[in-house]
């Protein structure tokens, strides 16, 4: 890839979202979802504080990240799809090879949304 982020961006290969239900139903790409989850292939120098020091950011390239539904910018390099996020946008880093379920608030079934790793909201467990 010839695409350097600058500062505090990242750029995100996408994971590949299911292609099927778990009842087995195929689905066509306009009915898939997109994955909140990627790997991140380059990351920018870092982000100038108040006191002009640059900081670096604390992913890496290879990291497997989470990221918000809303906060990516679609790009295509070389006929292949890429996501460019700030560092910010970024939920957090998934550390070995799980699965994640990541959900927007309010995508759940009835109630109750997933909002982290193993965290199903059922109304008295916190403030989110």
């Amino acid at each position: 890839m010839n695409l350097r982020p600058l500062h505090d961006h990242v750029i995100v290969e996408p994971a590949v979202g299911q292609s099927k239900t778990k009842g087995g139903i195929l689905l066509p790409d306009t009915a898939k979802e997109k994955p909140l989850e990627g790997k991140v292939v380059a990351v920018g120098s870092g982000y100038r504080g108040k006191d002009g020091q640059l900081t670096a950011l604390a992913v890496k390239e290879g990291d497997r990240v989470v990221y918000g539904k809303w906060s990516t910018t679609e790009i295509a390099v070389g006929g292949k799809e890429y996501l460019v996020l700030k560092e910010s946008d970024i939920l957090g880093v998934v550390e070995g090879a799980g699965k994640v379920s990541v959900r927007a608030k309010g995508e759940g079934t009835g109630s109750a949304a997933a909002c982290t790793l193993d965290h199903v909201h059922d109304g008295d467990c916190c403030d989110d």
